[in-house]
């Protein structure tokens, strides 16, 4: 029996979790999610700062003439005492004296033979950066399951963190089977094609933080594909194309069948890519999809990224739609949920008006996409749609409703 979408996605976040950890330099963690929260070790700033080039000042001091001590830099360990009448010159960044009040900067500030003339009107704390107020000692600045991007690293260098504990990489292997497929750099006959789908899917998952292998492309015999398979299973996910239908030639699940292919389901009730199938043999993730390039592709964004994010440890697991409103009427030929390619310009979804799941230009002319109801036949100009993009990642801490009625 067919399974929904939702259910899919159930059984792949109930059996996908991170598999091991490494600790990296922070230099190396680009990437990478995080496996441990990162408590902040000291206050940022470390004390209280000037945030201008200025003079450090006395409120009561506005509109007085006073006179101006020498210099503070940043990097000096001053242990200067503001007094009444007094200013002291001083940088951005430099640890401001006791007693100092505010900062006036030195536009402000009128230049006379025996200091410098205060504005009117200085404000307590003015220009001064207080201590720990970007960041408090003890905090937590990170958590466990973030994915960590370049201004992550900012913050673990600004807290002297040399070495972060990570998930590794999730370890994926491709194939595909059929006698038709080459590879792009083999000569090909008439009645041949070249394998559009694991190049596909080895640059996808790339993207998606993978370290990946292409085993090869097996002919349609149970031999052939038991022997990928066997070169497959020391990752943490296969992924396959083709040979999961039920024509003659179809012997992916057989072949699987042989290794002990624990099978969590089989058929999703969704247009193109009901036969997609997601299992497991021992300790490694099984995801058969269909042999249509159009229809694999766009099951690889649904099923497969969700396999990876959650192998990955990202704490941000589940995909998470954009709202926003069609461009242009879609005629929908219903029975099914059906995945529906388009382009999202950042205001509307165009859906595309001509693709079948065998087609390949779709992907290149599309960003993203939508799921459609069964029951709808038709989308309007102007309706509200749900775009799950293909060229950034958007995903949420929270699972939510994905398709658009």
């Amino acid at each position: 029996m067919a399974v929904t979408i939702e259910e899919a996605l159930e059984f792949i976040y109930k059996n996908a979790t991170p598999r091991s950890l490494k600790i990296v330099p922070f230099e190396e963690a680009l990437g990478s999610v995080l496996a441990e929260n990162i408590t902040a070790s000291h206050n940022l700033p470390p004390y209280d700062n000037s945030a201008m080039d200025g003079y450090a000042v006395k409120v009561k001091d506005t509109l007085k003439e006073v006179k101006v001590e020498h210099t503070i830099f940043a990097g000096d360990d001053s242990k200067d005492v503001l007094k009444g009448g007094f200013a002291i010159k001083i940088m951005t960044g430099a640890k401001i004296p006791h007693g100092c009040e505010a900062i006036v900067p030195i536009e402000d500030v009128t230049l006379t033979n025996n200091g410098v003339k205060l504005p009117n009107n200085i404000k307590p704390s003015r220009h001064i950066r207080l201590c720990g107020e970007d960041i408090k000692s003890g905090e937590t600045i990170l958590k466990k399951g973030q994915r960590l991007y370049a201004h992550h690293i900012t913050l673990l260098a600004s807290q002297g963190i040399s070495h972060v504990k990570v998930y590794k990489k999730p370890k994926v292997a491709i194939f595909a089977s059929g006698n038709e497929l080459k590879m792009h750099f083999e000569s090909v006959e008439s009645y041949q094609l070249y394998n559009t789908n694991s190049p596909t899917f080895f640059a996808r998952a790339l993207e998606l933080g993978c370290e990946v292998d292409f085993i090869g492309t097996a002919g349609d015999s149970l031999e052939d594909i038991q022997k990928h398979i066997k070169s497959a299973l020391e990752s943490d996910l296969v992924i396959t194309s083709g040979g999961v239908s039920v024509g003659d030639a179809d012997f992916t699940k057989e072949a699987f069948g042989a290794f002990g292919y624990e099978i969590f389901f089989d058929k999703i009730e969704i247009k193109p890519g009901k036969p997609t199938t997601f299992g497991r043999i021992k300790d490694t993730l099984v995801l058969n999809l269909p042999g249509n390039p159009l229809a694999a592709a766009l099951n690889f964004e649904l099923f497969a990224q969700s396999i990876i994010l959650a192998l990955s440890g990202d704490a941000a697991k589940y995909i998470a739609p954009i709202e926003t409103t069609a461009a242009a009427e879609c005629i929908i030929k219903g029975g099914r949920r059906t995945l529906i390619p388009g382009y999202f310009d950042g205001a509307e979804f165009t859906p595309y008006d001509k693709f079948s799941p065998g087609m390949i230009t779709p992907l290149s002319l599309s960003n993203a996409y939508i799921i459609v109801d069964e029951k709808c036949e038709v989308i309007k100009k102007g309706s509200r749609v749900k775009v799950i993009s293909t060229r950034f990642s958007f995903n949420s801490k929270e699972q939510k409703s994905l398709s658009c009625s």
